[in-house]
Formats: structure tokens, sequence, C-alpha cells
């Protein structure tokens, strides 16, 4: 990070802060590769606190520089007018996700909006806030889509494609995640929302175990697949999603729909739209979504791809 790159950064969020968004965003998006010497950086902006994310260990020099110019941020007309309180430097390059407030007294759960919708966020502890904020024009697509149907979310997480289901009227909605603490998470998010829990289901199992029971409370009118691209001992991207795939008849209705996603800059969609068509070739292919314009990457396939396909 030479001293111009951090002025193009700290010019990007005077802007991006004049004024802030009404709801969570993202500020500056270095890893779409469009500001050559800040790819392994990230900025969001959660209603009062900047998150500002490492993503790959600077030198020492760069790193006191970066603070240097992120304190000065805080001393601008722009910071005191944008209702902004607090600044957060997360090391996500360190095996503990070291994070550490440059300004504002450490919180550890935070409450933020996206399409009038609320979630709980984790701040400080650990490697993930708890939303995932490019997935946001996905969220809004399930809510649109879910009315009366019957919601199968694998890799939950902490629901906020459930949360965003039951906001559209889902008749049901059956969360899969193998992190019970997520799922304990998810809950508060529909509570956050006063959804009725009655609606909504939590399972806190291992996927490729579980498929019995997954079964079992099918047939869904719309399936969720949002994998991490590699969790250790459960699920390798390029190995793994090929099994969830090939299950998918199984579990869909008639004319049911999946909403399937890769975020892994080396694949494209062409890995998904190939896999469906020979492990399913019930589905059609129907559409890819775009993604929110502040996650715009230098490569149209190296952000996020999420791809709608429809049994016919």
């Amino acid at each position: 990070m030479t001293p111009a790159d951090l002025t193009t950064l700290h010019d990007h969020l005077l802007a991006a802060l004049s004024p802030p968004p009404a709801e969570t965003r993202r500020l500056f998006h270095g890893r779409g590769r469009r500001w050559p010497g800040l790819e392994q950086i990230t900025v969001d902006w959660l209603q009062g606190i900047v998150l500002v994310a490492l993503f790959r260990e600077p030198e020492a020099e760069h790193l006191a520089a970066l603070t240097d110019r992120l304190q000065a941020l805080t001393q601008t007309p722009a910071w005191r007018d944008s209702g902004a309180h607090s600044l957060l430097l997360h090391h996500r390059y360190q095996a503990d996700s070291r994070s550490e407030w440059l300004l504002g007294e450490p919180v550890e759960q935070w409450l933020i909006d996206e399409d009038a919708l609320r979630f709980k966020l984790d701040l400080g502890q650990k490697q993930n806030s708890g939303l995932f904020l490019d997935m946001r024009y996905g969220r809004r697509w399930v809510r649109q889509h879910a009315e009366g149907k019957r919601v199968l979310n694998l890799f939950a997480y902490t629901c906020g494609f459930s949360v965003a289901a039951i906001a559209g009227s889902a008749s049901r909605v059956v969360n899969l995640d193998m992190a019970r603490a997520a799922l304990t998470r998810g809950r508060d998010n529909h509570r956050l929302n006063q959804h009725d829990l009655g609606k909504v289901e939590f399972l806190g199992h291992e996927l490729f175990k579980s498929w019995g029971k997954v079964r079992k409370l099918g047939p869904y009118d719309l399936i969720i697949i949002d994998p991490p691209s590699f969790q250790k001992g459960s699920f390798a991207l390029t190995q793994d999603y090929q099994k969830i795939l090939r299950r998918l008849p199984e579990l869909l209705s008639e004319h049911g729909e999946v909403l399937a996603c890769v975020n892994d800059p080396q694949i494209g969609p062409d890995f998904l739209i190939d896999n469906v068509a020979r492990e399913a070739p019930e589905l059609v292919f129907v559409e890819r979504l775009e993604n929110p314009p502040e996650f715009a990457d230098i490569e149209a396939d190296g952000g996020l791809k999420a791809l709608v396909f429809r049994r016919t």
C-alpha cells in the first residue's frame, strides 16, 4: 500500500460517507481488484460502525500508515456528519481473526438493517460477522419468490435466507447447518423480525449424514444452496457440490426452483450450469442474479455467482 493507494482509499471513503447509506452496505470492495494495491481491503458501513477488514498481512510500516489514514478519516467533517461513532480494524488473515477498535467502545454484538429486515452481527470475535453483504440481491430474490412455498435452506449459517423467505410469506423453512451456534443466531434474527418460529425448522446436522431427515421434511418448492468453498472435514466445493445436485430431483416439488451459489473467484458459473445438467437434468438454467453494484469485480465471474434453476 503506497501513500497514493491510501489516498485513493481515503477519498473513496469520504465520498461514500457523504452521505452514508441508510442501511448496511459495503463502502469499499478492494477484493474486486479495481484498485491496485488495495486488493486485500474491504470497508463496510454498519450503521454507525465502520468495519475495515484486512485479508492479507501488510508490512508493518504499511499497516501503521493505513491506521494513521483511518484515524485521520475520523477527524473529517464527512465522518462527523455521517453519524459514525466507531472504527473497527479486523485482521482477517490471522488465525484468531484479531480485531482492534481504533475508535469507540468495543461492542460484541450489533444490530443492522437490510431491506427493512433486522440482523444481529458479531463484532471483534469471529472471522465472519454473521451476514454476507454481497448476497443482498439473493436474499431479496428469495423474499420476492417465497410466497406460499416450502423452502429448504442448506448451509444456512445465521439464516439470512430464512429470514428473507419468512418475510416473503413462505409457508415453511427448513434450515440445515452443522454449526448449531449459527442456527441459534438464526433464531435470534427471526425473533428480531417478529417472525412465527412455528414456521421455521433448525437442523444442526452435517448434510451428507442427514438426507433421510431432509427428505422426510420435503418436498420443497425452493431449495437454496450456498456452501462455503471449503469446510474442513465436511465440504469441499469441487468434490461435494455434485453430491447435492444429484439429490435435488428427490427433494424438489413439481416446478420447484433452486438458487445455487458459488463464491470462489476461481470458479465460474459454468461449474454450476454444467454440473446441474449432468447430475439433475430435470432442472433447467433460468438466470444468474446480478450482484450489488458496490461489489463490482474486474472480472464478471470473479465475484459471487448466484444462479436460478427450475424443474421442468
